[in-house]
């Protein structure tokens, strides 16, 4: 042998191949192989420390960052369910949210309709204080419409 003291043998106990390129597990500090180098390979005790994955949310390519104990699914589905900005989510967020304070009315605005007397939100279709009986202190002028 002409480099006695060249390269390290594996730490893992059915390998300990002498390696000339030997690599150091940044978690637990132990030198391995190529094919052992891998925190699932060599069962690393300390790969919790760095094994720490960011998920994506599958929409937008965002990384979205979770607290530890937090669920990855469920953080990303309220990501995309609030501050995702892909086209899909938005789609499916709800435009129609102002709806007809009319009695009996389930109609629902993309913008508010107030009224100036009562100071209420209507539709449409009951935004004029004598289609939805204004309890407001002013009497409308003319009784056309």
């Amino acid at each position: 042998m002409e480099f006695p003291d060249l390269g390290a043998h594996c730490s893992w106990p059915a390998c300990q191949r002498l390696d000339f390129l030997p690599l150091k597990c940044d978690a637990c500090e132990q030198i391995f192989c190529t094919d052992h180098i891998a925190y699932a390979q060599h069962s690393c005790t300390s790969a919790y420390k760095k094994d720490v994955q960011v998920p994506v949310c599958p929409l937008c390519n965002t990384p979205i960052p979770v607290r530890r104990g937090e669920m990855p699914d469920v953080v990303v589905g309220e990501h995309i369910d609030r501050d995702c900005k892909s086209d899909p989510a938005q789609r499916k967020r709800k435009i129609f949210t102002n709806k007809c304070m009319k009695a009996g009315c389930k109609q629902k605005e993309m913008m508010k309709v107030i009224c100036d007397q009562c100071h209420k939100n209507y539709c449409l279709k009951h935004r004029h204080p004598l289609d939805h009986d204004c309890s407001g202190a002013g009497r409308p002028l003319s009784k056309a419409g």
